[in-house]
């Protein structure tokens, strides 16, 4: 029996690997994907399939951990872009089926914090691998 942890694992590494036939394997056909940040949404596996395929620039992804329960997932991940490395935090919902039936994805910038709090924090460096 897969877990919803194994199959958001397999999304990621057929993303990565651009195994687009795998890939579309992992989505139900009514897949809906969710970009709050920018109010972006992609209706259907044959869209979203396109919009992974057509993304520009050589990236690559590097899961930092999946969690999930039933039908339901969280992951972190790390893609890089032309040396530039951005986190990412994907919230997944699997149909019966036991696929990918939404993704609500989130693309947070870094910046710098506002300054007085520097008594009680301690800065590191990015996403731990």
């Amino acid at each position: 029996m897969t877990t919803v942890e194994d199959t958001v694992l397999a999304y990621w590494d057929a993303c990565e690997a651009r195994d687009w036939e795998r890939f579309a394997t992992l989505l139900a056909d009514d897949m809906v994907y969710h970009l709050p940040q920018t109010r972006e949404r992609i209706r259907g596996r044959a869209a979203f399939l396109r919009f992974n395929q057509e993304y520009p620039g050589d990236w690559h992804l590097a899961v930092t951990r999946v969690t999930g329960d039933g039908r339901q997932a969280a992951s972190w991940v790390t893609s890089t872009l032309d040396g530039v490395e951005q986190p990412a935090v994907s919230f997944f919902d699997l149909d019966e089926a036991g696929r990918i039936k939404v993704v609500t994805e989130f693309w947070p910038e870094p910046y710098e914090p506002p300054a007085g709090r520097e008594h009680l924090v301690e800065r590191y460096d990015p996403a731990p691998r």
